[in-house]
């Protein structure tokens, strides 16, 4: 059996290291059980360095995908990536979920925590779908929510591949049920998603309010509206922040741990901090 404990109150389960062993020689399903049943894991005390969450992932991932923001480390491992840049707070999000693309996992490993701040936060967008009065569950039950983006060629070519052509855009974007999409003349991108804010988790198929609603309405980049193109008032992000802020969760980071997120259940963001010693890696994947 794995040596674990639940996070303080939170929700994730934290297996910890009791006889020095490497991460990579833990049981694959019994880690996979414990994953299915709690969403987040916190692996502490195995030493974990960024070579090695690629290699445990590998364990349970069919596939990686690469993100268009993010650095990557090092060529040997190009899907191994530095978090969001800067050091400002981040919003809730679910990873990727305002685009057809999200993956099932998001992987976090701590190399140096920040001295004060850089908590990264976490939601269970189950509770919150639970706790959001009943009039605000019937609004977006009866109203799918549009995501609207741009991708500058450079950023479709990082998620398809360099060698990607305008004719490979067409194959992947083609098909998918609620996505229009538009080429532009400088080969640039513009795409329209438009889907549930109450998605179905990937393991329990319960109804869990894990999007990136948040994230995206307080992106000065980022454009989100109904369905129909209305705006959604200020009020109804205010009510659910404040839903949110009362089920924050936070991973305290120490150096070398690792995290793993259902990518279909919880939301996930971060504290500011000012350490530019911080290093968090992550890597995004769709599991077997």
């Amino acid at each position: 059996m794995l040596e674990s404990d639940t996070l303080l109150t939170s929700s994730a389960k934290i297996i910890q290291n009791q006889t020095t062993k490497s991460i990579l020689q833990l049981p694959v399903q019994e880690t996979l059980d414990d994953f299915k049943k709690f969403g987040v894991l916190l692996f502490r005390g195995y030493g974990v360095v960024y070579e090695q969450m690629k290699v445990f992932a590998e364990k349970f991932s069919s596939r990686f995908v690469l993100d268009k923001d993010r650095p990557i480390v090092d060529l040997r491992n190009k899907y191994v990536t530095l978090v969001d840049p800067g050091m400002h707070y981040v919003s809730p999000h679910c990873e990727n979920a305002n685009s057809p693309f999200r993956p099932d996992v998001i992987w976090f490993c701590c190399g140096v925590p920040a001295s004060q701040g850089g908590e990264t936060l976490y939601w269970d967008g189950i509770r919150v779908w639970q706790e959001l009065d009943e009039e605000l569950r019937q609004l977006f039950i009866a109203k799918k929510i549009k995501f609207c983006q741009k991708f500058p060629a450079a950023d479709w070519k990082r998620f398809l591949g360099v060698g990607a052509t305008l004719a490979d855009v067409k194959r992947t974007l083609n098909g998918i049920p609620g996505l229009r999409y538009t080429i532009n003349e400088d080969q640039s991108v513009s795409l329209e998603y438009v889907c549930s804010a109450v998605i179905k988790t990937k393991y329990g198929n319960q109804e869990a309010f894990a999007n990136s609603l948040i994230s995206e309405y307080k992106n000065p980049r980022g454009a989100v509206t109904f369905a129909d193109g209305s705006p959604i008032p200020s009020t109804v992000i205010n009510q659910i922040q404040q839903v949110m802020n009362n089920l924050t969760e936070v991973i305290p980071w120490q150096s070398g741990d690792l995290v793993m997120i259902d990518n279909s259940r919880f939301l996930h963001g971060r504290r500011s901090f000012t350490d530019t010693k911080r290093r968090i890696y992550s890597l995004l994947s769709y599991m077997k």
